[in-house]
């Protein structure tokens, strides 16, 4: 057999090993000549050779080029990440040609993946697509986008506020019962506005004069700013450890964010319990809390958005229609209870 070594041991026991992977043959299941053992080989075979290349004019080949040229490769690796789960996702039709695309099929390519993995997926599966699309159009592969003028999922009006923002009650309650390893996190986070990802992988390096240099993972935009005084104090009096980042496990390890959401998960929810939160509450509630708060005291968009590590505008300004909401209804409601206060205390009794 081609590419598989066959040998006896020092105990003269027969052995055979697919010579590219190590993958050993089970010769008591599969004797030596035998079609099983003929089979296996062809298994191992083909699972260890490469994929054939996609065909052309398909969505697997424009694809494969996208994911080679310097559009996919140049993107953060965070955001590469993100964009890699949708198209393997859209793996079982790389087959389907180009020629078959238009908006009706990418409504129901959307449909389906939220419908198995919930909105937010199916809308990101739409705008990745949408992406290559636009890419395949530039460079003749299409004639159009067919994904341009298909719109993202609707939230459902019933459905609860995403990473809503905490109220200040929430945030103490938060703050004490948070244990001195994890407090670091939750304070970067907080004070900060840096997002969960960013809190947890800031190195030691990027903190120094009081100042926090670095940048954000997801935009790479630079993030520059002093050091918050709660921050300080909560780093300060964090266990010691040799991790190469700012926050660390009770073990001196670096975080991950599945570990630091494993470790918040209880917290939160025995302060659910106790009622000194409300349902909904997030750890990217608390990067949306700092710009709605920022938003309510007057700083324009611009600045929350640099504060934030954002490129656009597009997020600052929908925090602060939030704020200029809020502002506005407590006028009005302030407005009214003193109208009905001064002028409208009479009794009126239906006869009248």
């Amino acid at each position: 057999m081609k590419g598989f070594k066959i040998f006896k041991d020092r105990h003269g026991k027969a052995r055979c090993y697919h010579r590219a992977t190590g993958t050993a043959v089970d010769l008591a299941k599969a004797p030596l000549g035998s079609p099983e053992f003929f089979a296996e080989c062809g298994r191992i075979s083909a699972l260890s050779a490469a994929p054939a290349p996609a065909k052309p004019g398909t969505l697997g080949r424009l694809v494969e080029e996208y994911r080679a040229a310097p559009s996919y490769t140049d993107l953060r690796p965070r955001t590469r990440s993100d964009y890699a789960k949708c198209l393997d996702y859209l793996k079982p039709i790389a087959d389907t040609p180009l020629i078959r695309f238009d908006s009706p099929l990418v409504v129901r390519i959307r449909d389906k993946a939220a419908s198995k993995h919930g909105r937010r997926f199916g809308n990101y599966v739409k705008a990745v697509l949408s992406i290559v699309f636009a890419w395949g159009a530039e460079r003749g592969y299409l004639d159009r986008n067919p994904a341009d003028s298909v719109k993202n999922i609707r939230r459902p009006r019933d459905a609860p506020e995403a990473n809503r923002p905490w109220s200040d009650g929430e945030r103490h309650a938060v703050w004490d019962a948070m244990p001195a390893h994890m407090l670091p996190a939750v304070a970067l986070m907080m004070y900060c506005g840096l997002d969960p990802q960013d809190a947890l992988s800031l190195p030691r390096s990027a903190i120094r004069d009081g100042l926090i240099d670095s940048r954000r993972g997801k935009t790479s935009e630079p993030l520059w700013l002093p050091l918050p005084q709660p921050v300080s104090d909560a780093i300060m009096a964090s266990p010691p450890h040799s991790a190469v980042t700012v926050c660390a496990t009770s073990r001196g390890h670096v975080w991950t964010v599945s570990g630091f959401r494993a470790s918040w998960r209880p917290i939160r929810q025995r302060l659910e319990k106790a009622g000194a939160v409300r349902p909904g509450l997030t750890l990217k509630g608390l990067r949306h809390t700092v710009a709605t708060i920022l938003a309510e005291i007057g700083f324009d968009n611009r600045s929350i958005a640099d504060l934030l590590g954002q490129k656009t505008e597009a997020m600052a300004a929908h925090y602060s229609r939030r704020a200029d909401r809020t502002r506005k209804n407590t006028a009005t409601i302030e407005s009214f209870a003193a109208e009905v206060n001064r002028r409208r205390t009479k009794v009126v009794k239906p006869s009248e």
